[in-house]
């Protein structure tokens, strides 16, 4: 019989092979041999399961959708549709390698390359019907993880294991030199395999919060988009792809695809802010298992979280740097989820800037703080998510024009958190001596910049050496309170200049006291007090000043403190930081943020056993013991974009920098 031997992605059983015929009708074969090998750090996939149906619902989201079709084609927009091609009648096996020089290889039916080598797979079975993907199957029928092959990958358990050389398939004996774990170490990995979340068999993600005191969790119980990031970043470190690669489908399958105009409804593109697997009663003693996702409707505030689509493409981006896999990021739908995010977030409005235009509660500070408008934590996000589909948007007639707008807005977004958003003391000094309504289109204080806007702390606290980027830019408004994950992201996505990035963390060293204190990091500073707490905040009482998200520390930021030291060569810092949090993050269960100026107190309303706590302080660890899977999380200057930079106007419109006037802005 002439068939397709595929293995069914981690959207279905971990352990479900399908055996596909090319010619008759499509049926399935289960293979239960494919049992998951893991180590003791590692979560265990045999937990005792109840007797569900496994159907893919949402609840909330009235809109039912034909998941084939999500899965398999683009839905009818103008950027791409799928197609159905047939190769010649002789049965194919398909093996996918992680090796990145295998990714050619897609499952996308718009593979690039070697379309006369493969067949094509298309399949129509209603909702049921779970998005399909191409793995390798391994001779000995054991797999560890997902992500491991036996094509260059190494067990990270301390034993030599036998390497297939790629050309002549030579044995290359290779030994893991892996430390003893730490006894702190051990408990964090035991804590965040104790949060995954299981669906229908299946890892898809990590709880927010684990405490088992905690008599209401509210919506700690549901794994959010943003609070999973350093959670797969610690499973991909460890070679633990599956959760991820789960996660990150499941979240597409929960992506607002259909465009409304009804109050409270998601808009076409959007992630939710989180999820929970909610298991609901049927017919004859049956229980489903249904995703349960939230777009802001029911968050605190009534917010749609932005920063989830940005997060969720970055750590697209991640797991393919980290695990080879670049057969998922050329699927069909997950390059039409993509696309409807960057369509979102590039859409024609009335905003004359190039940064995005959010409300106040959008992103991490996802309460009342005066963060509306163009706050930088935002922009280093979108920075990074455009950067990242740049790399992954399989470039066609659908999508050329697409690509076209994301060059023109990153050459756009840098030259203007560059030009507008920083500020060292030679800028405040400029700043000081502003002059006011200035109307023309040379004018130096653009926008409308009124010097008492700077604020005394600022003028006794700026080091001589280092300077930041300021949170927000707005007419007549600069909010230069020092915002950590914007800044902090502004270095690892090269959204500042080399010589900005390095000045970063001369400040951060240089205030250490202050931004760091007795548990890394504030998460702004200063905190905002008296009259400006009541306005701003609305006398919001869990962000009192030097608590929650006015002024707390987070140790969650550790991880990109510690990628941005390990790009910029700083890793005493990252160490200095490191060694704060393990004196006293297990002592304290794992909070989620510290409370005063210094960080000397668990927050009052902090919950403990928090995740993104631990998969903070375990990804930091990580990464220092792996500089060169650090190095694949982080950009580059990019030169490219320099030389199409928009840097001013003149009396006949627009007008781009030259070659030698663009490159001159990395040298700011």
């Amino acid at each position: 019989m002439n068939t397709i031997s595929i293995i069914g992605n981690s959207t279905m059983r971990p352990s479900c092979r399908f055996l596909i015929c090319t010619k008759g009708p499509v049926f399935f074969k289960h293979h239960h041999s494919l049992t998951n090998n893991l180590s003791g750090n590692q979560f265990n996939f045999d937990k005792t399961k109840r007797s569900l149906a496994c159907s893919f619902r949402i609840l909330g989201f009235r809109t039912i959708f034909n998941e084939a079709q999500k899965s398999f084609c683009v839905p009818n927009i103008s950027f791409g549709q799928s197609r159905l091609i047939t190769g010649d009648r002789r049965g194919i096996s398909v093996v996918a390698s992680v090796a990145s020089q295998f990714r050619e290889f897609s499952t996308s039916v718009e593979t690039r390359v070697n379309d006369k080598n493969f067949e094509r797979i298309f399949v129509q079975n209603g909702i049921n019907v779970k998005p399909l993907v191409v793995e390798r199957i391994d001779k000995d029928e054991n797999v560890l993880g997902d992500e491991e092959s036996r094509l260059g990958v190494l067990v990270d358990d301390g034993e030599s294991v036998n390497r297939e050389d790629l050309d002549g398939g030579q044995g290359v004996e290779i030994v893991s030199t892996k430390r003893e774990e730490s006894d702190i170490e051990k408990e964090a990995w035991k804590l965040l395999n104790d949060a995954v979340v299981m669906y229908c068999g299946s890892p898809v993600g990590t709880v927010a919060a684990n405490d088992p005191g905690d008599k209401m969790p509210l919506n700690y119980d549901q794994v959010f988009v943003r609070d999973f990031v350093p959670s797969a970043l610690a499973f991909l470190l460890r070679g633990e792809g599956e959760i991820v690669k789960n996660f990150l489908l499941h979240a597409l399958q929960l992506q607002s695809w259909e465009k409304t105009v009804d109050c409270y409804s998601p808009g076409q593109g959007l992630m939710p802010a989180s999820f929970k697997v909610r298991t609901v009663p049927l017919d004859d003693n049956k229980l489903e298992e249904v995703l349960d996702p939230d777009f802001g409707e029911s968050a605190i505030g009534r917010v749609a979280p932005v920063d989830s689509g940005l997060w969720w493409i970055i750590l697209l981006r991640a797991y393919g740097k980290l695990t080879g896999d670049y057969a998922l990021q050329e699927r069909v739908d997950v390059q039409t989820g993509m696309k409807l995010i960057l369509n979102l977030c590039l859409a024609d409005g009335f905003d004359m800037f190039p940064s995005l235009l959010v409300t106040d509660g959008s992103c991490m500070i996802d309460r009342r703080m005066g963060i509306h408008g163009h706050p930088l934590e935002i922009q280093a996000l979108f920075y990074s998510a455009l950067r990242s589909s740049r790399e992954m948007l399989v470039v066609n007639d659908g999508s050329k024009n697409l690509v076209r707008a994301i060059n023109n807005r990153l050459s756009a977004l840098s030259f203007h958190i560059r030009e507008y958003y920083w500020v060292d003391m030679r800028k405040i000094n400029e700043i000081y001596r502003y002059k006011t309504e200035e109307y023309s289109t040379e004018a130096i204080n653009k926008f409308n910049i009124y010097p008492e806007q700077i604020p005394s702390w600022l003028m006794d606290w700026i080091p001589e050496e280092g300077g930041y980027l300021i949170g927000n830019l707005q007419p007549a408004h600069m909010d230069f309170r020092f915002f950590t994950l914007g800044n902090l992201w502004s270095v690892v996505s090269s959204l500042g200049t080399p010589k900005q990035n390095e000045a970063i963390l001369n400040m951060i060293e240089a205030k250490w006291d202050d931004l760091v204190g007795n548990m890394p990091l504030k998460i702004c500073y200063p905190a905002l007090e008296s009259e400006d707490w009541r306005i701003i905040t609305g006398s919001d009482p869990k962000n009192t000043p030097w608590s929650y998200h006015n002024g707390g520390s987070w140790p969650t930021l550790l991880w990109q403190f510690t990628l941005a030291c390990m790009k910029m060569g700083r890793m005493e810092l990252a160490h200095k930081a490191i060694a704060l949090a393990e004196k006293r993050l297990q002592a304290d269960h794992w909070p989620e943020y510290y409370d005063t100026r210094t960080g000397k107190f668990i927050g009052k309303q902090s919950r403990l056993y928090q995740t993104w706590t631990v998969a903070g302080f375990l990804t930091s660890k990580v990464l220092l013991e792996n500089p060169e899977k650090a190095a694949s999380l982080f950009w580059d200057e990019d030169y490219d974009l320099l030389e199409i930079c928009v840097c001013g106007l003149n009396k006949s419109g627009r007008k781009r920098c030259s070659r030698v006037a663009a490159k001159s802005q990395i040298l700011v």
